[in-house]
């Protein structure tokens, strides 16, 4: 499907109250068309009517008319310069954006992204941390559960194997 087929589709979606497939459609026409602006801001604005100030700043951030509060929002649940350039998922240098406030905003993203890693970044290669490290514990703790759960898992297809095993065992002695 096209982009223009799925815009039209965002709008039916949007006229019929069907915010969240809207926002679906729109999150996935960023990901293949990081630089269009005009998609950005659309995808703010359905944040907005969804009520998620933080994500609407979000991809409003490049807009010069985006709203104080949303942005404040953004930098507060992005506290770092490195995970508001991985928010912002652009992935191009700055001078591809269409206007020069946008252009203003990455570059000071980036600046400030390689400041507080000591060195210079780039927005096709964007660091986890300073050190290179995953810098939100939350997901080494959802992995070390997932790792968990595996264990589990395959004791428990032992342990239900075993039990078979000595039952049949028991069955050709009888």
């Amino acid at each position: 499907m096209g982009l223009i087929d799925t815009l039209a589709r965002v709008d039916a979606d949007l006229a019929a109250g069907r915010v969240p497939m809207a926002r679906q459609r729109l999150r996935g026409l960023v990901t293949s068309f990081p630089q269009d602006l005009l998609l950005r801001r659309r995808l703010g604005e359905v944040y907005r009517l969804f009520g998620e100030p933080a994500q609407a700043g979000r991809w409003m951030y490049l807009e010069v008319d985006r709203d104080p509060s949303e942005t404040s929002a953004f930098e507060e649940r992005y506290s770092t310069p490195l995970q508001r350039m991985r928010a912002l998922a652009w992935r191009a240098p700055e001078s591809l954006a269409n206007t020069a406030f946008a252009a203003q905003q990455l570059a000071a993203v980036r600046k400030a992204s390689s400041d507080y890693v000591g060195r210079p970044v780039d927005w096709s290669t964007i660091p986890l941390d300073r050190d290179d490290a995953p810098e939100d514990e939350r997901s080494s703790f959802a992995d070390g559960l997932a790792g968990a759960g595996v264990i589990l898992m395959v004791l428990g297809f032992f342990a239900i194997w075993g039990v078979g095993f000595i039952a049949f065992v028991r069955w050709l002695w009888r």
